[in-house]
């Protein structure tokens, strides 16, 4: 019996049909893009001081000397989250007496933030943190906004793909759209900061969602060939354009509400999509759905201009093939299966660790854009631009190179531009940013290869759970990474350094897996390949029906 590439090889490769839906669905990437970073706007932290109300009688001196000073990254600046006591200095000044020359401030009593902030304007207009004051003892409230969105991505991942086998792709698909566009735009009317922390946590959700969706979608109806564009290059190449459409929007658009709004209009320009995305084929046919199949392949081919069978899905036959794989008793897999020998329990907690502190590289990095030298909208752009020749070095390296090498290699080059930031010295700001976009292009490329990677180390039995435990693992690294960010509060330098020394510490530690390049996928426990980069010793011949395996793909996520 004829599987289904064979059943609809008369359409061709890369006919209308298919561009269409190449494009469409890769552009229902985009929002994404901007989602996933749009807190770097919305939740920005701008300098900020303790308020003095225009109350209080001051001269102009003790006014200009009312907040303490102290040393930050070598240079003197205002304290953000104390001042002097204003009973104090206001007797001070009714006296006549000079700050510094009369009194000695170093001996002044301080006390907290009583009345307030007051914000700099100069970079945002408005943000949540200025809303809701989410500074000094509360600052902690922001890393945390960023994780939960995270938490929400963890959470999606885990529904998305039971939900579309349950209701079809393109139901699943357009329903958490609008769950992303939907819960954004109800965001703008958050009141505080636990009810906007709430619906982004929804928004998380969706938005993740809608990711994996759109990818399984495009890889069941996408031909062999084009289904590997689609799959390493296409998704992830239009989330970098919508990464590089956020700071476009923010420059123009400073108040975070205002910003919002902006950012939910192309989830609504999303909708005429409806009537262009067809629903999975494959997924009709699991369903017994055949006529409905056989009309999206009938419209494709007329699409194509190209004459189509008469029947194209025998029902009787593909009956029966779905019943002889059905009646096929496979065996089951247990958590416990990744740990069940020693070898195969190494491969799995050192993958477990490459995709974490891989995870939180790439995130840290993206998120940490505001404490860069120079100007944040252009900075962030960078880090979005950055992303397309990193996912295009991947895949050509993916094609080519051993992987464990290749992978080994964009993180030691990654994490060593990392470490060389802090010998930068601060004029040479170009240089720094310079260093740090580097850093980010090796993180990218890794992160992008490890999808791959995962899939070709184990055996079938296992794969799906194997690499599902390893996506689940870097999501735990982007909760963790605004933790990171949060350090450089602290110090600059500091996030660069841990990122730098984590990235060289996991690329040392995948020069130890065994290389999967160029062998065939193992089928079981046995076959998997032993720790430390012993090569298979096999020969290449299924590496081209490895990269095709559509199942390796929709296991990615």
């Amino acid at each position: 019996m004829r599987d289904y590439d064979e059943v609809t090889a008369f359409l061709g490769e890369w006919g209308p049909f298919q561009r269409l839906i190449f494009f469409l669905l890769s552009a229902s990437i985009i929002p994404n893009g901007f989602n996933g970073m749009s807190v770097v706007f919305l939740a920005g932290t701008p300098e900020h001081r303790c308020r003095v109300p225009d109350t209080v009688n001051l001269s102009s001196a003790w006014r200009n000397h009312s907040i303490p000073l102290e040393t930050k990254d070598g240079r003197q600046v205002p304290q953000k989250c104390r001042r002097y006591r204003l009973a104090a200095i206001a007797n001070f000044s009714a006296l006549g007496l000079e700050p510094g020359l009369d009194v000695d401030l170093e001996q002044l009593e301080q006390e907290s933030c009583l009345d307030g902030w007051e914000y700099s304007k100069d970079v945002f207009l408005s943000t949540i943190v200025t809303e809701w004051n989410l500074v000094c003892e509360d600052d902690w409230k922001t890393p945390l906004t960023t994780s939960l969105f995270f938490v929400g991505v963890l959470c999606g991942s885990f529904v998305s793909g039971q939900l579309s086998d349950r209701f079809g792709r393109k139901k699943v698909l357009f329903a958490t759209m609008a769950v992303q566009t939907g819960f954004s735009f109800v965001q703008i009317f958050s009141t505080n900061w636990e009810m906007f922390t709430v619906l982004f946590v929804i928004v998380g959700m969706g938005q993740i969602s809608n990711y994996v969706v759109a990818f399984i979608l495009g890889t069941e109806i996408l031909s062999k060939s084009v289904r590997i564009i689609f799959s390493t290059l296409g998704v992830c190449t239009f989330f970098a354009i919508g990464y590089m459409v956020l700071p476009l929007f923010a420059y123009f658009i400073r108040d975070w509400r205002m910003l919002l709004l902006a950012l939910t209009l192309p989830g609504v320009l999303c909708v005429p999509l409806w009537w262009f995305i067809p629903e999975s084929p494959r997924w009709l046919i699991s369903q017994r759905r055949f006529e409905e199949a056989e009309q999206i392949i009938q419209k494709a081919a007329k699409m194509n201009s190209i004459v189509a069978p008469a029947v194209i899905f025998d029902p009787l036959e593909v009956s029966e093939q779905l019943q002889e794989l059905n009646s096929l008793k496979q065996p089951k897999a247990f958590i416990l299966d990744l740990f069940k020998t020693r070898n195969i329990a190494t491969i799995t907690v050192m993958s477990v660790m490459l995709w974490m502190l891989t995870s939180v590289g790439y995130f840290a990095l993206s998120l940490n854009v505001p404490n860069l030298h120079g100007d944040i909208y252009l900075n962030c752009f960078l880090s979005g631009l950055i992303e397309v020749p990193a996912y295009f070095t991947a895949w050509l390296l993916l094609r080519t190179l051993p992987r464990r090498y290749i992978i080994a290699g964009v993180l030691f080059l990654g994490g060593g531009v990392l470490l060389l930031v802090q010998v930068v010295p601060e004029d040479y700001n170009l240089v720094s940013i310079g260093l740090v976009m580097l850093g980010k292009f090796g993180v990218t490329s890794a992160f992008s290869m490890l999808y791959v990677f995962t899939a070709e180390l184990y055996p079938t039995l296992v794969r799906n759970m194997a690499v599902g435990i390893t996506s689940m693992a870097s999501r735990v690294g982007s909760i963790i990474a605004p933790y990171f960010v949060y350090l450089g509060a602290y110090n600059r330098l500091l996030p660069y350094i841990l990122m730098g020394s984590l990235t060289v510490l996991i690329g040392i530690v995948t020069l130890f897996f065994p290389e999967s390049f160029g062998g065939t996928l193992p089928e079981t426990l046995e076959q998997m390949q032993k720790v430390r980069g012993f090569p298979c010793g096999k020969k290449p011949t299924a590496s081209t029906d490895r990269e095709e395996n559509p199942k390796v793909l929709i296991t990615a996520f």
